[in-house]
C-alpha cells in the first residue's frame, strides 16, 4: 500500500510563507530544527488533514539560489515495504538516486526529473544490497 504524504517546498522567509498559507486555512502543525543540519522544517495542514495531506516548508538558514524550479522540493509517499518498493522501481529500469540505507527513506525521479521521497511505514533494519549503495546524482 502507497499513502501520499505530503509536498515539500524550499522558503526563505519560513513567517511570510507560514501568514501565505494561513490564508488559505492550513495551519502549522509540527516543527523541526537541525542545528548541525542548518534547516528548519515546518509542516502544514488544513483542518482534519494532519497526517493526510500536508505542506512542508522547508527553510535551509544558509542563503542559496533557488534557480529552475530548486525551490520544489518533492512529493512523499509511505510504503508497506520499500525495499520491495525500490527493487519494483529497479527492475523497470528506475534509477534508485537515494537508497534506502537505513530502512527508512529513498529517493527516486519520476520520468520528468520530480523528487520523489519514499517512506517506510514503521521500521526495517538496514539490509544489502541497500545499506552499501551509494547515491546516484541528484533528488
Amino acid at each position: 500500500m502507497t499513502r501520499y504524504l505530503h509536498t515539500m517546498i524550499r522558503v526563505t522567509d519560513p513567517d511570510a510563507t507560514i501568514a501565505f498559507f494561513d490564508l488559505l486555512g492550513l495551519q502549522e502543525i509540527r516543527r523541526t530544527t537541525s542545528e548541525k543540519g542548518r534547516f528548519t522544517l515546518i509542516f502544514l495542514a488544513a483542518p482534519g488533514q494532519e497526517g493526510v495531506a500536508e505542506v512542508e516548508l522547508t527553510h535551509n538558514w544558509d542563503a542559496e539560489d533557488y534557480a529552475g524550479g530548486r525551490n520544489f522540493g518533492h512529493l512523499a509517499f509511505r510504503v508497506d515495504d520499500i525495499y520491495a518498493t525500490c527493487r519494483r522501481l529497479a527492475e523497470a529500469g528506475v534509477t534508485i538516486n537515494r537508497p534506502p540505507r537505513d530502512g527508512h527513506m529513498a529517493f527516486v525521479k519520476t520520468p520528468d526529473g520530480i523528487s520523489i521521497e519514499l517512506l517506510q511505514d514503521g521500521a526495517l533494519p538496514p539490509a544489502e544490497p541497500w545499506a552499501s549503495m551509494p547515491n546516484t546524482g541528484t533528488w
